[in-house]
């Protein structure tokens, strides 16, 4: 386990917090299709917090996009670099997970964040910040559609409907919710970094052939719960 301590430049307002948003949104790529779903490897990344502490773990799990096997895992535990503010989530967490993908013993493939890229209100959520920093393809995939609204989609598994915006003269689609289990409560999914919606709702499926949670988050999320429980 890695632990982590804040950058000395880390932002500490969230005026800070919001204008190192406003300067990385610009690189975010979204004209890559991204790597096909089954291929490769592929990474979910989860954090878990301990307030009474002030500690935040976090756990990078690489699977075998195929087999959805387990290849690596690696974590980190540090203090929380961020107070809690809406829409600046990522900047409690993002050092600590940058360690945790570090520590990997292999490069992490596509990373699969519990969370939002574009659908979030200043478009520049988790996945986006994070693969705007490493360079990697990375996807949200959140259990909340956020601030966002969107229709029911229809009861089959690999259902969707628009995640939309409204603003302006129209309604922008920031994501989609993506029914991963029969008639079950979807998924949402946004786009983060150097991926299509269409080819991250693909993975999304891929990752979910039992579950209504990608198997990423589900490995992601119990590991770093127990390297919480472990200091």
């Amino acid at each position: 386990m890695t632990t982590v301590r804040t950058p000395a430049d880390w932002p500490v307002t969230e005026e800070e917090a919001r204008a190192v948003q406003d300067g990385l949104r610009a690189r975010v790529v979204l004209d890559e299709p991204g790597p096909p779903p089954g291929t490769g490897r592929i990474t979910g990344v989860d954090v878990a917090y301990d307030d009474e502490r002030d500690v935040v773990a976090a756990a990078a799990v690489v699977l075998d996009a195929a087999t959805l096997d387990v290849v690596a895992e690696a974590t980190a535990v540090g203090r929380v670099s961020f107070p809690y503010v809406p829409g600046l989530l990522a900047f409690r967490e993002i050092p600590t997970v940058l360690a945790a993908l570090d520590a990997l013993p292999c490069p992490p493939g596509l990373v699969v964040c519990d969370g939002y890229g574009l659908a979030h209100p200043r478009r520049f959520g988790l996945a986006s910040h994070l693969g705007v920093l490493t360079g990697l393809p990375a996807i949200g995939v959140a259990k909340n559609p956020f601030t966002f609204t969107h229709d029911e989609p229809d009861a089959p598994r690999g259902s969707t409907s628009p995640l939309l915006a409204k603003g302006g003269d129209g309604r922008e689609e920031v994501g989609r919710a993506l029914r991963t289990r029969h008639a079950v409560k979807p998924v949402f999914v946004s786009v983060g970094h150097r991926v299509s919606l269409d080819n991250a709702c693909a993975h999304t499926l891929a990752l979910t052939p039992a579950y209504r949670l990608p198997e990423t988050t589900r490995r992601a999320d119990a590991l770093c719960r127990r390297a919480l429980g472990a200091i």
